[in-house]
């Protein structure tokens, strides 16, 4: 089978299109035949080494995958060869997602939605689940609150906002003003372009929860805005100490958030989107081979949206 190996550590260039002896299923999982693989900021630092999570290469990439079962192996009921399926399976090991084929225990994925197709589906399952786990299972959003998401056009951000407003939220957001449209269109209630104006003025205080995806001096003037027993939620700085005693000492609760393989919030991402409610807004489909340009544009800091590789 193909699959995108690299070597080495460094920049895209590093990323190269081999063939390699397609995967078994053990016990409990199954062969999914890739349709699509989502393309995330993390595959970009474990391919610099600047997150060495899988080792010295060699080793492929890539943690979202939506595709169909080929096989199954003793121990799986979930699934039968046929099914659409999509995930994030075994992260922080490797999942090898740019490739043809791969494995994966059958409850780390689920059946893909049913209403959009693998691309689509594919930008779903990392920035998905880390936003329904900030959300639903970290901060446990409830009707009414308000909650201000940075990065509303991001990955997990345009996720977050959608998430945020299905949860019955009042959200708000922060994006570049190029960007305003198309967070409003995801349901934001005020979008505030951050570059013009102090966000922390434009919310007002009185915010529930404060979903943080970019880390740094954002991440520190959000507990400004907060209520008291309001909720930091990071994605950035999920090993700041320092944040986490601030917050405590002003009455806040803090959580660091990373995405964990989680069937169940795979399936409620599913039902969000297929009663409309859920988008994953694929800014760049491109073939497996690009898997090289991808990762230029996921490190130019400004796409809108996923970027998803076909296969």
């Amino acid at each position: 089978m193909r699959a995108v190996t690299q070597y080495s550590f460094g920049g895209p260039e590093v990323l190269e299109l081999t063939e390699v002896a397609r995967p078994r299923p053990s016990l409990n999982e199954v062969l999914v035949r890739v349709r699509a693989a989502g393309v995330n900021p993390i595959d970009a630092h474990v391919r610099s080494g600047a997150l060495p999570l899988l080792g010295r290469p060699p080793f492929t990439v890539g943690w979202d995958i939506s595709g169909v079962v080929e096989e199954v192996a003793p121990g799986v009921s979930r699934f039968v060869p046929g099914d659409e399926v999509y995930g994030m399976p075994y992260i922080p090991l490797a999942a090898n997602g740019y490739a043809e084929y791969t494995v994966a225990p059958s409850r780390q994925l689920a059946r893909k939605p049913a209403t959009i197709g693998h691309v689509q589906a594919a930008g779903l399952p990392l920035a998905g689940l880390t936003a329904w786990q900030a959300l639903a299972d970290a901060a446990r959003v409830q009707d009414g609150q308000r909650v201000l998401v940075h990065g509303g056009g991001g990955g997990v951000g345009h996720l977050a906002v959608q998430i945020a407003k299905a949860l019955g939220a009042e959200v708000l957001a922060t994006a570049s003003a190029a960007k305003h449209g198309f967070v409003r269109e995801l349901g934001a209630d005020e979008v505030i372009d951050y570059r013009a104006v102090d966000f922390a003025d434009a919310a007002g205080g009185g915010v529930d929860v404060v979903v943080d995806t970019v880390g740094g001096e954002t991440a520190v003037r959000s507990l400004d805005v907060l209520r008291p027993g309001g909720v930091l939620v990071t994605i950035v700085e999920m090993r700041n100490t320092d944040l986490a005693k601030q917050a405590d000492h002003r009455g806040l609760r803090f959580f660091g958030v990373t995405a964990e393989p989680d069937h169940c919030a795979l399936e409620a991402l599913a039902e969000l989107v297929d009663a409309g409610k859920l988008r994953s807004h694929v800014a760049h489909g491109l073939p497996l081979a690009d898997a090289a340009r991808a990762h230029r544009l996921i490190g130019s800091g400004s796409t809108t949206g996923k970027i998803v590789l076909t296969v």
